[in-house]
């Protein structure tokens, strides 16, 4: 059994489809999907979908993408204490497009922060060309994901140290993805979960197509070979690894 932990379900790939994407999740082993926010009108959307389907849960979080916006508003008590919400994400930093609005990036991603320890909840960190920033702000008495990892090893190693896991997503699978391989490698196997970050990042023999949450599959079977375990072992590992970093997700 699989579990993809960062799957974006509120997205309009979607179309009305929830269930045929979760059965076709189910035919590939895919038992439990993680949805997370973005968007601020995702909090809400990723929240129903969690209450409506016994096998999916919600992390909700708003994305750096749009800073300047009060979280506080979207990420209410109700919100964070509903049994199927169980962390904040995703959140974070993103200067790919430039550090315009840095300050407010950093902003938004602190309150979230506060939140997720205020309410005792792992958050899911995404960074994009932001290394320094990340490392320097996830200090102290926080923890969670490394979603989508894909920065460098010495970032790694400064998170390994303070307790975060890692998310290996379809990228892993990727041609030119020989440099992220080598560093799952040296990441610890009890510190890795994976992800498909659906609809994006289709992993090989799926790259170009929409994402969806029966790929996982494919990452799983790379990272297997790469950690040289069978991926039935893997998934055993995987399972485990899931439930530590999300005490509140109930699994059978």
């Amino acid at each position: 059994m699989f579990i993809d932990t960062h799957c974006h379900l509120t997205d309009n790939y979607v179309s009305g489809d929830l269930s045929a994407v979760i059965n076709r999740a189910n035919t590939a082993d895919v038992k439990v999907i993680i949805c997370p926010s973005a968007a601020p009108e995702d909090v809400q959307k990723a929240v129903i979908i969690a209450e409506n389907n016994l096998n999916i849960y919600a992390t909700t979080g708003i994305h750096p993408e749009y800073a300047g916006i009060d979280a506080s508003g979207y990420l209410t008590n109700s919100i964070l204490t509903n049994p199927k919400v169980i962390g904040i994400g995703e959140i974070g930093l993103d200067y790919h497009e430039g550090k315009i609005n840095r300050i407010e990036q950093i902003k938004l991603f602190e309150q979230q922060i506060e939140l997720a320890k205020k309410y005792e909840l792992p958050i899911a960190v995404h960074t994009r060309d932001a290394e320094e920033d990340t490392a320097a702000i996830l200090k102290g008495d926080v923890h969670g994901v490394m979603h989508c990892f894909t920065s460098s090893w010495e970032l790694a190693k400064t998170m390994l140290d303070r307790g975060f896991y890692f998310s290996a997503s379809g990228i892993l699978t990727f041609k030119n993805a020989e440099e992220l391989r080598n560093t799952f490698t040296k990441i610890p196997l009890d510190r890795i979960v994976i992800e498909t970050d659906s609809p994006y990042c289709a992993p090989i023999p799926y790259r170009g197509k929409v994402c969806e949450p029966a790929f996982v599959v494919e990452t799983a079977k790379v990272l297997a070979s790469i950690k040289n375990i069978s991926i039935e072992d893997l998934s055993k590992v995987l399972y485990a690894n899931t439930k530590k970093l999300y005490p509140k997700i109930s699994l059978s």
